[in-house]
């Protein structure tokens, strides 16, 4: 299992936290999805065949581009 904490600037509350959860646990390979409106952070857990990468790639299509 691989762990990254995404800093994303374009959280603003929970909905926004919400709907960056909602678009990733269907993904597969996403275990879990944590955020933090407060701190603009998202903690995301994954296995392979899903990367960073691929979640960056997918945070930047749903206008929620990581900068970290």
């Amino acid at each position: 299992m691989e762990q990254h904490i995404f800093s994303i600037p374009n959280i603003s509350c929970g909905h926004c936290v919400a709907a960056i959860k909602n678009e990733l646990v269907e993904m597969e390979g996403i275990l879990a999805v944590e955020g933090d409106p407060a701190a603009k952070q998202v903690t995301v857990k994954w296995e392979p065949p899903m990367s960073a990468e691929t979640i960056r790639t997918v945070l930047k299509e749903i206008n929620y581009p990581a900068d970290s």
